[in-house]
């Protein structure tokens, strides 16, 4: 067959350890030979954002803003660890809080759903899909040891330096700790349209869970903006739709989404929305059976696996040892990526073969071919399980692609 064209480049980032040799068998083997690929490439793995003083990043996320689309592998934020592991400069921030800042969008998450695979909450037969505020937070938080005797304060200052406010936040009578978050009205409003479009699409219910009670400014600024923009521009779609709002307290949504059918947009600020994804994500099955992407306000996409570069494996693939890797969620990105492109390129040709992929890896896997982290999950009537090695699970969706 002929390969399918593309007129517009996609962002590629490529990323780290595990994922990074999975990223390129999932070229190699499940899209170059049926898509002329074009991408603009940035490596944006540690030893070249090290390089590149993290200029690399940045970069990326512009050239997301350009093109439109981007896909995105996984990669090291790295600790203390890591900056000694890979010699680094420094304790680089995480590329993904800054392609956030950049594109000041929302994460919104879903689990893969197969048959055979089961849910660790029984009650959950629908999808629960996670929507993840991706600016502010401790993501661009500003932080400082203290010691004993140092007072901390909160101070505010006009445009000309000028003091506005200022609170005591804590006398250290001992050595401590202490963080500056902020976040801003106009990006908290994207988010809640974002947000309240997403959930009219798909026609599914929206929940908002903060801490207003506790935090009565910050947390509480939340739940008014999206209030008053549901009230003033949703209320009336989302009653004709027959879909609902709701706001309340956090751990009351945890508690109500535990037992759920599932079924709903689950609404989290930046960190309640880190955590909560991977909990909701390993529920259903698996980190790697969750799809992630990142829309901006203004309609800019950019893809990418939920979960993280999988060292464990990558220290034993280095060592010459077989690996079972998860790839469906990076699969995920790039199906998600291509038939985005595809879609704002009128290529229908694209879509329908990053819709074929997907099929093909849930065929795999209902009839029986996984990889290990699958298999304590997989119960299905009339067929054993088989363990396939990272790059042979790739090989058998071809063989169905």
């Amino acid at each position: 067959m002929a390969k399918i064209k593309m007129t517009t480049p996609l962002v590629e980032m490529d990323g780290d350890e595990m994922t990074r040799v999975l990223w390129k068998w999932i070229k190699e083997i499940l899209i170059e030979p049926y898509v002329d690929l074009k991408t603009e490439y940035y490596d944006l793995g540690l030893p070249e954002r090290d390089k590149t003083d993290d200029k690399v990043t940045e970069d990326s996320a512009r050239a997301t803003l350009n093109y439109g689309v981007a896909v995105k592998c996984a990669t090291i934020t790295p600790n203390a660890q890591r900056v000694k592991e890979y010699n680094l400069k420094q304790m680089w921030k995480s590329p993904n809080g800054t392609i956030r800042r950049i594109l000041d969008g929302t994460v919104f998450r879903a689990p893969i759903l197969v048959k055979g695979i089961t849910p660790y909450v029984p009650s959950w037969t629908k999808p629960i899909v996670l929507a993840r505020h991706a600016y502010g937070d401790i993501y661009n938080s500003v932080e400082s040891r203290v010691q004993a005797g140092q007072n901390a304060y909160l101070v505010i200052t006009d445009k000309d330096g000028n003091e506005v406010e200022r609170k005591l936040i804590h006398s250290f009578k001992g050595d401590g700790i202490i963080q500056g978050v902020h976040n801003l009205d106009k990006s908290i409003e994207a988010f809640a349209r974002s947000c309240f479009n997403y959930a009219l699409e798909n026609k599914i219910p929206m929940w908002l869970g903060a801490k207003d009670t506790i935090s009565k400014t910050y947390d509480h600024r939340f739940k008014d903006i999206f209030a008053e923009i549901y009230e003033n521009e949703y209320a009336e779609k989302f009653e004709a739709a027959g879909i609902y709002y709701m706001y309340t307290l956090i751990d009351d949504i945890v508690a109500r989404i535990v037992r759920s059918e599932g079924g709903v947009l689950w609404v989290c600020k930046n960190y309640d929305g880190d955590v909560m994804s991977d909990m909701v994500a390993t529920a259903y099955g698996s980190l790697g059976m969750m799809s992630s992407v990142l829309v901006s306000p203004d309609g800019k996409y950019e893809f990418e696996a939920a979960h993280g570069t999988v060292t464990r494996h990558y220290y034993k693939w280095r060592e010459g040892e077989s690996t079972s890797t998860n790839s469906v969620a990076t699969i995920w990105a790039w199906t998600g990526a291509l038939a985005k492109r595809g879609e704002l390129d009128g290529i229908p040709e694209l879509v329908d073969f990053a819709k074929k992929l997907e099929k093909a890896t849930i065929d795999t896997i209902e009839s029986g071919y996984m990889t290990g982290d699958l298999i304590p999950l997989f119960k299905r009537e009339g067929i054993t399980p088989v363990k396939l090695d990272s790059e042979g699970f790739l090989k058998k969706i071809a063989e169905k692609l």
